[in-house]
């Protein structure tokens, strides 16, 4: 469709806007199940948030869910359910799945992708490379997650947190890891294979495959949470710089709109 019909699409702004409130009612769960384990992990935080009473985080989720319900409402039936289900798993893996090795990681990667077959199921729009694509997302967003465990390994361990590194220890985490990273290649593969589908964003993933190598090298010698603040900040990149890329798919067609 024309740039400007996608752009201006009303009922598209109303899932993404009910995307980012429902991503927004998961962190205020999440936090406020975490506020024990953030308090060792991440005490500078953990004040600021002290600042706010639980009371009134309860207050600001439920009133965000109620609105993401409403916009839903007006897009169709079909967008109530999907993000009243969404809405329920970003709940339940808060209270319990994110407490299980794997599982709760497993759980919060694919917590992470769904929003965006919000706008796929919308537009009735299903290709065989989106879920390559999602592929890709999906083993970076698992290495993300996994890496924050890592360093966030003290406070789990004080709070009965059965993660990787706690259940499983710090070596076989990194191995899982590095396990994802070769997995990559082979969404990058297929992604590559297809070159006239994903156009310059060719670029993005023969960089991006370049520093998932670099990130795996820098995570054996990783041994504070220093060294794994940065490893996930770096993964952060990886992934921001993916969404910028996806612009490069037909850089000809915005070069001429620009121009």
């Amino acid at each position: 469709k024309p740039i400007r019909t996608v752009l201006f699409d009303p009922y598209l702004f109303l899932i993404v806007l009910a995307s980012s409130l429902s991503i927004a009612s998961g962190y205020i769960i999440n936090n406020f199940y975490d506020a024990e384990k953030d308090y060792i992990n991440r005490p500078q935080k953990t004040l600021l948030d002290n600042y706010v009473r639980p009371q009134t985080k309860l207050s600001v989720y439920f009133i965000l869910n109620l609105l993401v319900v409403i916009l839903a409402s007006a897009v169709s039936f079909r967008a109530v359910a999907f993000f009243s289900i969404y809405i329920f798993f970003l709940w339940f893996y808060s209270h319990k799945f994110k407490k299980f090795p794997l599982i709760g990681n497993i759980t919060a990667t694919i917590l992470a992708i769904i929003p965006f077959f919000a706008v796929f199921i919308y537009y009735k729009n299903f290709d065989a490379l989106i879920f390559v694509h999602a592929t890709y997302l999906f083993l970076v967003l698992f290495m993300r997650d996994l890496t924050k465990d890592l360093g966030n390994i003290k406070g789990d361990f004080a709070q009965n947190y059965r993660t990787i590194p706690v259940a499983y220890g710090i070596k076989t985490t990194k191995l899982i890891i590095s396990f994802a990273f070769l997995l990559t290649f082979i969404p990058i593969y297929f992604l590559l294979q297809d070159g006239n589908e994903i156009g310059h964003m060719v670029y993005y993933f023969l960089i991006s495959g370049i520093l998932l190598l670099l990130f795996t090298l820098c995570l054996w010698f990783a041994r504070t949470k220093l060294h794994y603040t940065l490893l996930h900040l770096a993964l952060k990149f990886i992934l921001i710089l993916g969404v910028f890329s996806i612009l490069l798919i037909d850089l000809n067609a915005l070069l001429h709109k620009v121009l």
